[in-house]
C-alpha cells in the first residue's frame, strides 16, 4: 500500500518532468529551424546580391580601357592611363591624378579619344 502511494503521488510528477523534456526536445528543433530559416534568408536577401554586385563591379574595372569615363571617390574623370592596381585620371582642367581601381565607382564605356570640347563664347545680350 506504501508503495502504491508513493507511485500514486509521484506518478504526476514523472508525466510532468517527462512532458518537460519532450518540450525542451521540440523548443531545440524549433531554434535550430528558425536559425536555418534565418540563414538561409540573409543568403538570399543580402550575401547573393552582394556578391553579384562585386563581381560586376569587378568585371567593370578589369574592362577599364583608355578614355573612359570613370567615377572614383565622387571624383570624374577619364581614363588616361592603366597601370596594375591604379588608373591616372585626366580631369576637366587637364590636371592628371592617380587612383586606386578598386576605388572607382561608376564605369561610362567613353570613345578612345575624346574630341576637344571648345569652350563657348559669352553670347552679347542687347
Amino acid at each position: 500500500m506504501k508503495h502504491f502511494l508513493s507511485l500514486f503521488l509521484f506518478s504526476p510528477a514523472l508525466l510532468l518532468a517527462q512532458a518537460n523534456e519532450g518540450a525542451r526536445g521540440s523548443q531545440m528543433w524549433q531554434t535550430l529551424v528558425m536559425i536555418g530559416l534565418a540563414i538561409v534568408f540573409f543568403y538570399f536577401i543580402l550575401w547573393r546580391p552582394e556578391q553579384r554586385r562585386r563581381k560586376a563591379m569587378q568585371k567593370q574595372r578589369e574592362t577599364l580601357k583608355k578614355g573612359d569615363r570613370v567615377t572614383a571617390m565622387g571624383i570624374v574623370g577619364i581614363v588616361s592611363k592603366i597601370q596594375e592596381n591604379t588608373v591616372i585620371l585626366r580631369m576637366v582642367d587637364g590636371a592628371k591624378i592617380e587612383v586606386l581601381k578598386a576605388a572607382i565607382t561608376d564605369v561610362q564605356p567613353g570613345s578612345e579619344e575624346e574630341p576637344e570640347k571648345k569652350e563657348e563664347k559669352p553670347s552679347e545680350s542687347h
